[in-house]
């Protein structure tokens, strides 16, 4: 067992892991944050997208023990005193969302596209979560939400 200290959601977090426990498993399973999702174990969906210090990462292609020292924000940590952050109300109003699996991950990426580039054009927000998959929409809700956290941010 390895001791970590990480800080997720901004409240530091100190516990006892295996050195092979995958950063989305000590989240889930240790933390109870589920919104965390796994979905396909390969790195291949982005549901598993969290941010690593401001950078959106693969929590599944992570181990805990390499987080450690690092801040980590997931889905639950991005709403402020009540009030859903912008990218999430960009989801929420232009229905970026249909079964909400992936969602998550998704408006992770989306923060972390806006961090690198305030105003994308269509074209750079597709590419910015090219490595988010969505098996239920055809992802134009999710670009009109990504443009809309963009123009109230």
């Amino acid at each position: 067992m390895t001791q970590v200290a990480i800080t997720v959601n901004g409240k530091l977090r100190r516990a006892l892991v295996e050195p092979r426990t995958l950063l989305v498993h000590f989240l889930r399973e240790q933390l109870n944050l589920t919104g965390t999702h796994v979905g396909c174990d390969t790195s291949q969906c982005g549901a598993c997208t969290v941010l690593i210090d401001g950078r959106s990462a693969k929590a599944c292609t992570i181990f805990a023990v390499q987080a450690d020292g690092t801040a980590v924000t997931t889905i639950e940590g991005l709403a402020a005193n009540g009030a859903l952050h912008p990218m999430q109300t960009g989801f929420w109003e232009e229905h970026g969302l249909q079964c909400g699996y992936c969602t998550p991950g998704m408006i992770l990426s989306g923060v972390a596209l806006l961090q690198d580039n305030p105003h994308p054009n269509d074209r750079e927000i597709r590419e910015g979560i090219a490595g988010n998959f969505c098996r239920c929409t055809g992802y134009q809700h999710i670009v009109n939400a990504i443009r809309h956290a963009a123009e109230v941010k």
